[in-house]
């Protein structure tokens, strides 16, 4: 019978898939997990029971979250749900505006910041922008094109066949423009044609060859032509699908019935698409074609403009841009999500993207070798963490990537590329999340709880999910103000002891004993379960295996339950601490030595397992694991 000694120091690879359960010579068997539960993987590889939610106010309804960033100081949360846009400063309610979105055309919504404006466009509504002017008042109002004498400098093109001509009646004033096939529709009143280069503006609807129109830049003559284009954006012919700014030009990627044509603004001048006579700082657009479907889902401004469509990534190239130096290159064929926008990100130079399958999130990254940019998998050894992505964002600080999932789950994923972090795990909460932003340094989570929409901040001074924490001046045993969780069962951290569970009603709960600080909300339990050795002493699988001891490592833990091959059970932490009766437990930073009996004969099971709801810290640096081996 031989002894071996096991010792864990990281998680760096995250939670990874069962189907590695054979691949013991991978760098990702050595510092990965079988399972990763509502916890945060630092970068320096240990894990830490993840940050509560803090409640912050009740939503409309169901959305998504948007940041808007005015500058460094103030930042707000955007909630986008049926109809309108609730505005937060600081968890704060500071406006809510009329919106033209309804709830089944949220998923579509993407946007774009430029100092005090986000833009927002949909391919089925007219392109709004949302301003924050003077005295903090709050407008969302349609774009408005340059114009100049009348004539609005917004991008046109001909939907019709080539060979259509058009047959002005006239030259000035009101005229009837007649067209050789049928073109024209209900929807085209009140839209603009440009004849022989010349603009009017529709006025009337006739029939679908015949409209009025009022001339505002006189025509060269009444003879047909097929020199005639219509505005690109309309109710006929739809709106953006995307937006980004880049070099100083806006740059719109893509509408409802042009998916892959990009349009570039004058340099300096955002909302004028005046093509001119091609000049350096005049405006740019050109079609995406190849051999495949290029539908544009995003549009990223990184040291390329990068696009993304529904099967390929390019890079548009040009420094500066103009339109004689401007090239798009396909650099992969990855493709993007088509149902619904989920924003790149930028993480560390690289652009995080979900692929078009829904089961991949892959990370643009330009190398200088190659000059050019590659897609790789992120969530190649970690494919059931990601589930089907719905969205995301990055919190810089944390160096977190959030991903909510289709199924209300959500995911997150450590990176650290310059020490090879990339670690997924999986988190889970008593509802659905359904969108998430980082605002800031905040991440705010919006969840669905038995049909309640909820907006809760990450906090991690809490550990529990829609929660809430109060102060009294003395001892008390009746807390309110719990309205948003009426008829749930609740956990209670009472000035820093775990209560017994109350189920809420009324708005408010009553304590077994009273308390002068609470922290009152829903429980999630936190779980780490490692791979099981791999090939003990390099004799081959299928030999019996005993843990004889552990020493788990740990650090501002104030509770631990642990299954060392007889079930769950509590370790006594006062070892370490000092810990009197009827006193908040020690927070305790040191080894911990426990015991176990028995074989393991499974060759596939984890030899421990940590599992608890105990709503305290808990982080986990390593473990050391001792083992006999039957020869």
């Amino acid at each position: 019978m031989t002894k071996y000694r096991e010792i864990k120091t990281s998680f760096t690879a995250g939670e990874v898939s069962p189907d590695l359960l054979g691949r013991g010579d991978l760098r990702a068997y050595e510092n990965g997990a079988l399972a990763l539960r509502n916890v945060f993987i630092n970068p320096t590889g240990g894990v830490t029971r993840r940050a509560g939610l803090n409640y912050i106010d009740t939503a409309a309804g169901d959305g998504r979250l948007i940041a808007f960033e005015f500058n460094t100081e103030q930042t707000y949360l955007l909630v986008l749900t049926d109809g309108q846009i609730a505005i937060y400063a600081g968890g704060v309610l500071d406006d809510t505006v009329a919106a033209p979105w309804d709830g089944a055309q949220i998923p579509q919504v993407a946007w774009t910041q430029s100092a005090d404006t986000l833009l927002l466009v949909h391919p089925e509504v007219p392109p709004k922008k949302l301003t924050r002017g003077a005295g903090g008042v709050w407008a969302l109002t349609d774009w408005e094109f340059f114009t100049d004498g009348g004539v609005l400098y917004q991008p046109y093109f001909k939907f019709a066949d080539s060979a259509v001509t058009l047959t002005p009646s006239g030259t000035t004033g009101s005229i009837t423009l007649t067209a050789s096939a049928s073109v024209f529709e209900a929807g085209h009143e009140g839209t603009r044609l440009r004849v022989g280069g010349q603009e009017v503006e529709i006025t009337d609807f006739d029939s679908p060859t015949v409209v009025t129109a009022a001339v505002i830049e006189t025509l060269d003559g009444t003879s047909a032509t097929i020199d005639w284009e219509e505005q690109a954006f309309s109710p006929v012919r739809g709106y953006p699908v995307t937006v980004a700014f880049h070099q100083d030009r806006l740059v719109i990627g893509g509408s409802r019935d042009l998916p892959n044509r990009l349009w570039f603004s004058k340099s300096g001048d955002l909302f004028n698409f005046d093509l001119g006579e091609g000049l350096d700082d005049e405006s740019i657009e050109f079609a995406i074609l190849s051999d495949q479907v290029n539908a544009i889902r995003g549009i990223f401004s990184g040291r390329h403009l990068q696009v993304f469509t529904s099967g390929a990534e390019w890079m548009v190239t040009g420094d500066p841009l103009t339109p004689t130096s401007v090239q798009i290159r396909r650099q992969t064929r990855t493709g993007s999500v088509i149902a619904r926008y989920i924003p790149p990100v930028n993480v560390d130079g690289a652009t995080l993207y979900v692929a078009r399958n829904r089961q991949e999130i892959h990370e643009f990254l330009y190398t200088d070798i190659e000059q050019a940019y590659q897609s790789t998998d992120l969530a190649f050894l970690s494919r059931s963490v990601i589930g089907t992505p719905a969205d995301q964002d990055y919190d810089q600080k944390n160096r977190l990537l959030f991903v909510v999932r289709e199924d209300g789950k959500f995911a997150t994923l450590t990176v650290f590329r310059s020490e090879a972090v990339s670690a997924w795990t999986l988190h889970e909460t008593q509802g659905n999340a359904k969108s998430v932003s980082v605002v800031g340094e905040e991440i705010y989570l919006l969840v669905e709880r038995d049909g309640t929409y909820t907006i809760e901040l990450f906090d991690p001074a809490l550990n529990l999910d829609s929660a809430l924490s109060g102060e009294a001046g003395s001892p008390t045993v009746s807390w309110s103000g719990l309205d948003h969780l009426e008829g749930f069962d609740v956990s209670i951290v009472a000035d820093g002891i775990v209560q017994a569970d109350k189920t809420v009603s009324g708005g408010g709960v009553t304590l077994d004993e009273p308390a002068s600080a609470v922290q009152i909300g829903l429980a999630y339990t936190h779980i780490i379960e490692p791979l099981p050795p791999s090939d003990i002493g390099g004799a081959g699988a299928g030999r019996r295996v005993r843990l004889i001891r552990g020493i788990f490592r740990l650090k501002d833990t104030a509770a631990l339950r642990l299954d060392m091959g007889r079930g769950l059970n509590d370790v006594a932490l006062r070892r370490l601490g000092t810990e009197l009766l009827d006193e908040p437990p020690p927070l305790v930073s040191g080894d911990v030595r426990v015991r176990a009996l028995g074989w393991q004969a499974e060759g596939t099971a984890p030899l421990w397992r940590i599992e608890q709801d105990i709503p305290l810290p808990f982080t986990l640096l390593s473990v050391s694991a001792e083992m006999k081996v039957n020869d």
